[in-house]
C-alpha cells in the first residue's frame, strides 16, 4: 500500500514540475514576443504583468523580498 501511495505523489510531483516548465517557457516567450512585437493579441500585455508583480513586491519591503526568495526557490 505505502509504495502504490509513494509512486502516486511521485507521479504528481512530476506532472506539477512538467506544467510548471511548460509555463514558465510560454512566459518566457511572451516577454520576448512583447518586446519583438510590442503587445499582440495572442499574448496580451505579459511584459506590463510582470512588471506589476515585480513593483508590487518591491512595494512591500521585506515581505515582498521574502515572497520573491520563496518563489526563486520553488522555481529552481
Amino acid at each position: 500500500m505505502g509504495d502504490i501511495m509513494e509512486n502516486a505523489f511521485k507521479m504528481i510531483g512530476d506532472l506539477v514540475k512538467g506544467l510548471t516548465g511548460i509555463l514558465i517557457g510560454v512566459i518566457a516567450l511572451g516577454v520576448v514576443a512583447g518586446i519583438v512585437f510590442g503587445e499582440s493579441w495572442f499574448f496580451g500585455e505579459v511584459l506590463g504583468n510582470l512588471l506589476a508583480v515585480v513593483q508590487t513586491l518591491g512595494d512591500n519591503g521585506i515581505v515582498g523580498l521574502l515572497v520573491a526568495a520563496i518563489l526563486i526557490n520553488l522555481l529552481r
